[in-house]
């Protein structure tokens, strides 16, 4: 037998993995660690999955280059969910897999299949109260106003464009957005949990452990996979673990020292890990996240949003999604982006008129906050502003001094409305200022004072309730654009491993399944692959990893491919 240490290459990046080796027979190899499922990456998707291969039986390994949670411990903790959870039913609020289907049909489109986001719509009240069962606790308190994030005590609300009324189908809008019980962001208590259950479930975990290389047969079957483990209560873990923790903390404003720390985490690798050989019997399942955090790989599919904030963790710099390729995993809709312009709260905000660099109207402002950033960066070429009166403007001010709104709301509104605005007496004045045509500003503004009175349908298909006359002067406007860095527009990438949607399993370019190799989170296409809604990616997190996991769990090593298994 091998116990194959292979020459390698020096990365160039933490995002980089070694090619891929090639042996006659898992026989050939001297493994150091033999599992059923090994799990590459702790966050939601990760722990979901393993919790899920252990209820089926199988042995369970979860590694993570750092000490898990990745970008679902840093998130709001919201968890998409409805068809008629037990929280929407104590609310007194009526919905059914069927009214779910038809709204997310509309903003998922063609990332999944039908029948895929019918499976995702009638499984989502049993994920929560999956959930529910490890001890995640959600609520039905909601809130008086739609709002971008819920404050404290406040657990079930709108979290995507249900009540915009372009959206309006035959079933009345459902609030769908689960927000995990718990003060501040919730993210940070939903992992802990999922993270003591997985330990409880007798999964094994090796934290500050990185893969680098997966193992194949000369079909190209996956049988396991390299890892590099920094040596546990070590120096150097201790070193890599600091540097990881304050390239987080100082993304937001030092993105530069951030970068040079997390250069230094790989650097520690490199120096100091030691390569592990684990065979997986039945599969390896990459659940690493997305790759937000990778300057080349954004550059190649997603130019457009390099300016934008970077959301997330530091590890999401697409390893998971670059193993998958390294056996020959296909790639989908890498260019797909969600980009965060949320203009409520303050509630004055969507009150008020987004425009073009010419000055045109051009989206509904009460839209959840992708879709606006979205069409800000796809559309307007990253240009936009919000037109508001000194009425407006004033009354959002005062909105940021009061309790309703989150730090991470009030601070950058008020930085928007103080350091990024330009101010004019008169519309013509106003977009002189910014280049615009001043007789399209006014227009814009005339067209939306006579849908506030009621005098004429709103171009943009505002409703009612949202409309106000825009009037007083001073007029201002303040700065949507990506690289206002005092108001962030924040982003995390879509895309990822093309995979079977019935298995999980990973597609290579011919649209067939490698075996023995799964994907699900942000590493994989998913429900969220066309458009982010607040909690959406965390639900797809439970779905797919729980679907990765059943089918790697219930494949015996020696199979081959059963067709039962497929269905």
């Amino acid at each position: 037998m091998l116990s194959a240490r292979w020459t390698v290459k020096p990365l160039a990046s933490s995002s980089e993995v070694y090619p891929p080796q090639q042996v006659a027979d898992a026989a050939d190899i001297r493994w150091d660690l033999e599992t059923d499922v090994l799990v590459v990456g702790l966050g939601a998707a990760g722990a979901c999955a393993a919790l899920q291969a252990r209820e089926e039986g199988a042995q369970v390994l979860v590694v993570d280059r750092f000490e898990g949670g990745g970008a679902s411990q840093l998130s709001g903790g919201v968890v998409y969910a409805g068809g008629g959870t037990r929280q929407q039913k104590e609310a007194g609020i009526a919905d059914t897999p069927e009214a779910m289907f038809e709204y997310l049909q509309q903003e998922v489109g063609e990332a999944v299949s039908n029948a895929t986001l019918q499976r995702f719509c009638r499984d989502s009240a049993g994920n929560l109260a999956w959930l529910e069962k490890y001890g995640v606790p959600f609520g039905c308190t909601m809130p008086q106003k739609k709002t971008s994030y819920p404050p404290d005590g406040v657990f079930l609300y709108y979290s995507g464009n249900e009540t915009v009324p372009a959206m309006a189908g035959k079933h009345a809008p459902a609030m769908r957005g689960h927000r995990v019980v718990s003060s501040g962001q919730s993210g940070a208590t939903l992992f802990a949990i999922l993270k003591k259950a997985v330990r409880a479930s007798q999964a094994q975990v090796m934290t500050q452990t990185t893969v680098r290389r997966l193992l194949v047969d000369a079909g190209g079957s996956v049988l396991g996979a390299e890892l590099w483990q920094l040596p546990p209560g070590s120096d150097a873990a201790a070193r890599h673990k600091a540097a990881h923790r304050d390239a987080n903390l100082k993304y937001a404003f030092k993105p530069n020292e951030a970068e040079a720390l997390r250069h230094e985490t790989l650097n520690i690798e490199l120096a100091h890990a030691q390569p592990i050989l684990v065979r997986a019997r039945r599969g390896v399942v990459l659940t690493a996240g997305g790759f937000m955090f990778n300057r080349g790989m954004l550059a190649q599919y997603a130019p457009r949003y390099l300016d934008n904030w970077r959301n997330g963790s530091t590890g999401c710099d697409g390893a998971g999604i670059r193993l998958g390729q390294s056996v020959g995993g296909d790639i989908k809709r890498m260019d797909k982006v969600s980009a965060w312009r949320f203009i409520s709260p303050p509630y004055a905000w969507p009150k008020g008129i987004a425009v073009t660099r010419q000055g045109a109207r051009f989206c509904n402002e009460e839209v959840y906050g992708s879709t606006l950033g979205n069409e800000i960066i796809e559309h307007q070429n990253g240009q936009a502003w919000l037109v508001l009166d000194a009425k407006l403007r004033w009354q959002a001010i005062r909105e940021c001094f009061g309790k309703e709104l989150w730090g991470f709301q009030k601070w950058p509104a008020l930085a928007g409305m103080l350091l990024g605005v330009s101010r004019g007496w008169t519309p013509e004045r106003l977009a002189k200022k910014l280049g615009m045509n001043p007789a399209t500003l006014r227009a814009a503004i005339e067209a939306n004072n006579r849908a506030a009175r009621g005098e004429a349908e709103d171009e943009v298909g505002k409703s009612r309730a949202m409309r106000r006359e825009l009037k007083q002067g001073p007029f201002y406007a303040l700065d949507l654009s990506p690289q206002f860095k005092f108001f962030p527009l924040s982003s995390i990438t879509l895309g990822g491993l093309a995979v079977n949607e019935h298995t999980g399993e990973v597609l290579n370019g011919q649209g067939q399944a490698i075996c023995g190799l799964y994907a699900a989170g942000r590493s994989a296409v998913g429900i969220p692959s066309n458009i982010y809604l607040s909690g959406l990616s965390l639900a797809d997190c439970v779905f797919s990893g729980r679907r990765a996991a059943r089918h790697a769990a219930q494949r015996a090593a020696s199979m081959s491919r059963p067709e039962e298994l497929m269905q």
